[in-house]
């Protein structure tokens, strides 16, 4: 498709969670630096703390947003209506030609929709990923979106493989490269200049780092009080470094009678302390899909504490190891890293810190009337 006319290529950006902060960042910066481009930056306010927005915003450089519709939390329903009802009287004020829509959140499915009835063509960063869990809310927001998206932009060979058995037009998957790493790289060594290790009293490799929030892992107390269990054992030989986000610290006080888990718990970081502190880890425990990219890069051993992973190549290329929920194959993992068997791993192609050129300039060429 091409758009003509003389004004300059309008792209509204979408971002709703933190994790879309890092994969929004790359991408301003890089339409800010083309001429031709009007990027404008909406904020739906679906991870709605302040001062982690703003931290997030402070460190990747990030501007005000040009809009900040501050949904909030809710139902998965009422969040995705809300942002859908507000996004829709956006893009009839702004005008864009373009969405440009990140991750996986119900804000990426609810601009998307906005856009495509009024008739605006989207660009999916990150698209193509499949977890195959349906029970999963991300897993629905991925299909539907890129199923009615107009560039479907994909970081790894599985997420185009995906499209291509969804009866995605080849012309319109474009493996790209991860732009959650264009920020990483671009912030790594301001990160390593922090005192965050010294101000927690920690040495490099002597610790390890847990992160833990979605609903399977801790909306049920019993799966909660499990892997609580077996990480207090793990912290024994190793301390176990906690930031708990909001949603697990709600679940900590409601369904465990407010009895923290006697590991060393922090409050949210900032991107920039976070990539410090797991940079410098000797292991990483997570059920975040986006922290077993980082530490694929990083060359940090990740233990996914998930059932399946929507990236694979973090595990087929990277450093990153598939172990559940059970107690035994956690422990039995853990042993193997502190042995020093873990898995060296390689960066994947194109996680080289260029992929938001790369997506920039597919939609410069399809926009301009260069590529189909």
């Amino acid at each position: 498709m091409s758009i003509s006319g003389g004004h300059p290529f309008r792209v509204l950006a979408v971002a709703g969670a933190r994790p879309n902060f890092m994969k929004i960042a790359p991408l301003l910066r890089e339409l800010r630096a083309r001429e031709g481009f009007e990027p404008i930056l909406v904020h739906t306010g679906q991870h709605y703390d302040a001062a982690m927005s703003e931290s997030f915003f402070r460190d990747l450089g990030i501007p005000e947003p040009d809009l900040n519709l501050g949904v909030g939390s809710g139902s998965h329903g009422a969040q995705t209506a809300q942002v859908l009802q507000l996004m829709e009287e956006v893009l009839v004020e702004r005008r864009p030609d373009v969405v440009l829509v990140v991750g996986d959140v119900n804000s990426t499915l609810a601009a998307t929709l906005a856009a495509v009835k009024l008739g605006i063509p989207v660009g999916h960063v990150e698209a193509g990923l499949r977890s195959f869990d349906r029970s999963m809310p991300e897993e629905i927001n991925r299909i539907l979106t890129d199923s009615i998206s107009e560039w479907l932009f994909v970081t790894e060979p599985a997420g185009v493989e995906n499209l291509k058995r969804e009866g995605v037009a080849d012309e319109k998957i474009h493996r790209v490269g991860n732009v959650m790493i264009d920020t990483l790289q671009a912030h790594l060594a301001r990160a390593r200049e922090l005192d965050t290790l010294e101000r927690l009293g920690l040495e490099p490799r002597t610790y390890a780092v847990l992160t833990l929030h979605r609903p399977s892992n801790v909306d049920d107390p019993e799966s909660l009080r499990r892997l609580f269990a077996v990480l207090e054992e793990i912290d024994q030989r190793i301390p176990i470094v906690f930031p708990v986000h909001p949603r697990t610290r709600d679940a900590i006080a409601r369904l465990l009678s407010g009895e923290p888990p006697s590991l060393h718990m922090l409050d949210p970081l900032g991107y920039l302390e976070f990539l410090r502190l797991m940079a410098d880890a000797r292991l990483v425990l997570t059920d975040s899909g986006g922290i077993q990219e980082e530490t694929t890069v990083l060359g940090v051993p990740c233990l996914t504490l998930r059932e399946n992973t929507e990236r694979p190549i973090t595990v087929t290329d990277g450093t990153n190891t598939i172990v559940g929920t059970d107690p035994a194959v956690i422990r039995a993992e853990v042993d193997k890293i502190l042995a020093g068997e873990n898995r060296p791993g390689r960066i994947p192609d194109g996680w080289d810190g260029s992929a938001a050129g790369r997506i920039v300039d597919v939609l410069e060429a399809a926009l301009r009337g260069d590529a189909a």
